[in-house]
């Protein structure tokens, strides 16, 4: 775990609102993957900046137990074309815990992190925390993962 700094950046992508009360985002999330995936999502997103898929939690309603927005897309330039049925957001950036996973995606890896995170005082925030599937993110089996959380 290392603490760093996050410019602001803003994203294009599709979203859900869900929770992790009754186990809704384990539900939720998943089909909001696979609806990026059918929908060839990743090349409908204008004006990316890079092809790293960001995995975004915000609009927290209190923090990680209530209910909160998560977001599937890209870092765009700017906002200016926003495809029908997607949504664009502009972030503020600033003190982060980045923790990078590496392992099989297919059990449990991030999840598990996450799980993780949720028993540490960290001084989040709630305002923004991430996933990265980049590069290293591109072999299921062999995958690393970078997870950021905002921090004071």
């Amino acid at each position: 775990m290392d603490k760093i700094s996050i410019e602001p950046y803003k994203v294009i992508g599709i979203s859900v609102r869900t929770t992790n009360e009754n186990n809704l985002a384990a539900k939720d999330i998943p089909l909001l993957w696979e609806k990026f995936i059918a929908e060839n999502t990743l090349s409908r997103i204008p004006g990316k900046t890079d092809e790293a898929i960001l995995s975004i939690y915000t609009d927290y309603e209190k923090d990680h137990t209530r209910p909160y927005t998560t977001i599937l897309g890209c870092r765009v330039d700017n906002l200016d074309h926003i495809p029908d049925g997607m949504v664009g957001r502009s972030f503020d950036g600033g003190a982060y815990l980045k923790f990078t996973v590496k392992g099989d995606l297919t059990k449990n890896l991030v999840i598990d992190q996450w799980v993780k995170i949720w028993e540490m005082e960290h001084g989040r925030i709630f305002t923004a925390d991430f996933e990265v599937y980049g590069e290293k993110a591109q072999n299921p089996s062999d995958a690393e993962v970078d997870i950021l959380i905002a921090v004071k």
